[in-house]
């Protein structure tokens, strides 16, 4: 494994830590501290493969790339770029094509959302995180996030507060096609 580094226009191809660190000490700019040095080789001995940055001054940094390529010219046209095929990861559908994706049967979803109530005895409000699951019927995983939403509208405070479709807090499992009863 190589190391790209790149500090405005100056950039190099390295392959160990000792070399990187040689080419940064040698930028005026760039104070190499024990610490920095430490994270450096913590960065490069880990399984991370994102680039690192690091700040210089406010809005001035340096960065580090871990990357398969033998030279410079192979990294400058992205010869050995990791992705989730050549890392042994599984490929993952993006939560929006899933969302959206029809598929007309029966979901079962899970929300969790901020849920207003009175605290007794005090008359006060608070927010409670509740979880909550429905079977529902829905050609999509968008079509029974919003069933779901508009039946806790109905039966919650308005002040309670539902995430995104799209994030973590809403979950939704296909269960079958639904028999057609006509």
């Amino acid at each position: 494994m190589n190391l790209y580094l790149r500090y405005f226009d100056r950039e190099t191809l390295v392959s160990t830590v000792d070399e990187a660190i040689d080419f940064l000490q040698a930028i005026d700019e760039i104070e190499m501290t024990p610490m920095l040095e430490a994270d450096i080789r913590d960065y490069v001995a880990s399984d991370v493969f994102y680039p690192k940055r690091y700040k210089i001054h406010p809005r001035v940094y340096f960065i580090i790339i871990k990357t398969d390529a033998a030279t410079m010219q192979d990294f400058k046209e992205k010869k050995a770029v990791h992705t989730p095929e050549n890392m042994g990861a599984k490929a993952t559908t993006p939560i929006l094509a899933r969302l959206n994706e029809i598929r007309p049967g029966w979901y079962e979803g899970t929300i969790d959302f901020k849920r207003v109530t009175q605290i007794p005895g005090t008359g006060k409000f608070q927010y409670r995180d509740t979880q909550f699951v429905a079977c529902v019927k829905a050609s999509s995983g968008m079509e029974c996030y919003e069933r779901i939403v508009d039946h806790l509208r109905e039966r919650v405070d308005d002040r309670s507060q539902f995430p995104a479709a799209k994030g973590k807090c809403f979950k939704f499992v296909y269960l079958g096609k639904a028999k057609n009863l006509n």
